[in-house]
């Protein structure tokens, strides 16, 4: 098959022109401009992979790559592959780093293949980054990334703030699983692991979670950032006040959907 018969494929597929020039530009080992020029060039394995694609694997676990905030990172079925609306939470850890002086001390809660850690750490090399995962097969996928990507990141083992016994950080961040147990999308996400996506339920047992145990390894003035579903803003702000945060603050991301909430940790009286 070559590249334009596999175009015509992909066509007939339904599958969009540019993740079909993405799989083929992977592999061919090529860019879109050489795709272009080079129509009749062979491209071994293109049909089975178009076709698996279609039928609704992820282009990232087909190509095993994913960009996130600048970064390229290797992904499997193991972890959920990163977002770029999840780059919404990145970005406003990095404005609250920005006024920490210092080695501000951060954790990235349920990191899967390591992305909102490896993301602030490339960021902000001086800020102490420790990641924690409860799947010891979506660690050593982060892990991968960090050594492949020169990213000094301390990974641990363990579910939520089990791993983190007495230490407090300047700064918590998570995008847990926030998907509702009968969502309607979920079959859709049948490639990537249910635990990543659902605690099930109404969705909010983790973001519940997180909120609660918090302070206990929150400095005075910490703040703790969650990625959250669009309709879940009100709930999370109201268990952050309830748990003592101030500054509750949510952000949205660049389709104008509530993205993160968090809060500022202040010491009970």
């Amino acid at each position: 098959m070559t590249v334009d018969d596999a175009l015509a494929l992909a066509r007939q597929l339904g599958v969009e022109r540019g993740d079909a020039q993405t799989l083929l530009a992977h592999l061919t080992g090529q860019g879109r401009a050489w795709l272009v020029t080079h129509g009749d060039a062979p491209v071994a394995g293109a049909e089975s992979l178009l076709r698996r694609l279609a039928g609704g694997e992820p282009l990232a676990h087909l190509t095993g790559w994913q960009p996130f905030h600048g970064l390229t990172l290797a992904v499997t079925p193991a972890t959920l592959i990163p977002r770029p609306d999840t780059e919404t939470l990145v970005d406003w850890a990095l404005e609250l780093l920005a006024a920490l002086p210092d080695e501000p001390r951060v954790v990235d809660l349920g990191t899967g293949s390591g992305a909102i850690a490896l993301a602030i750490k490339a960021a902000c090399p001086r800020a102490r980054v420790t990641a924690v995962d409860v799947s010891a097969d979506a660690l050593a996928v982060a892990r991968g990334n960090g050594e492949r990507l020169a990213l000094a990141v301390d990974w641990r083992h363990g579910s939520w703030f089990t791993p983190l016994a007495g230490e407090r950080f300047d700064l918590i961040v998570s995008n847990p699983p926030y998907i509702a147990g009968d969502d309607p999308h979920l079959p859709a996400l049948r490639h990537e692991p249910i635990t990543a996506l659902t605690p099930g339920g109404d969705g909010l047992a983790d973001l519940r979670q997180l909120t609660a145990g918090a302070p206990a390894h929150l400095l005075v003035g910490g703040w703790l950032l969650m990625e959250h579903g669009w309709d879940q803003a009100d709930a999370v702000a109201q268990q952050l006040a309830a748990q003592g945060f101030g500054d509750i603050t949510l952000r949205r991301d660049l389709g104008g959907r509530a993205r993160a909430s968090g809060g500022r940790w202040i010491a009970p009286d």
